[in-house]
């Protein structure tokens, strides 16, 4: 059982930045303004949808699972400080704390990495 939790919980955990990665695609003007209003250059929003997109793949495959789960707990971490620091907004606050939260679920992949079904298990 606790093999299939495990791919559970890497999909539910990765389903998140596999939409936001989607949603930066289809707004990707309005990304680029978003993130410029935070003084954010635009170029980084490229390595940021590959990122979306990527580690969440290989998190739920289970391939080079610690280091996809080291890059998105980095980036929760970073853009929670960067982008949700006004704590007057109810909702910066819950969105900081959302990124604190996924960033301590990434944590705990990077210290157990993935189980029985993903392809770093199926190497060993």
């Amino acid at each position: 059982m606790q093999n299939y939790l495990d791919l559970l919980a890497r999909i539910l955990i990765s389903i998140l930045f596999l939409i936001n990665g989607y949603f930066k695609i289809i707004n990707y003007e309005g990304t680029i303004e978003w993130m410029e209003s935070y003084n954010i250059a635009s170029f980084f929003l490229i390595p940021a949808i590959i990122l979306e997109i990527t580690a969440p793949i290989l998190i739920i495959v289970g391939y080079k699972t610690k280091i996809a789960a080291t890059l998105l707990f980095l980036f929760c971490l970073s853009t929670a400080f960067i982008f949700h620091l006004d704590f007057s907004d109810n909702m910066q606050v819950t969105s900081f704390l959302k990124n604190i939260a996924l960033s301590g679920g990434f944590l705990l992949i990077i210290i157990n990495g993935a189980k029985k079904f993903s392809f770093d298990n199926m190497k060993k």
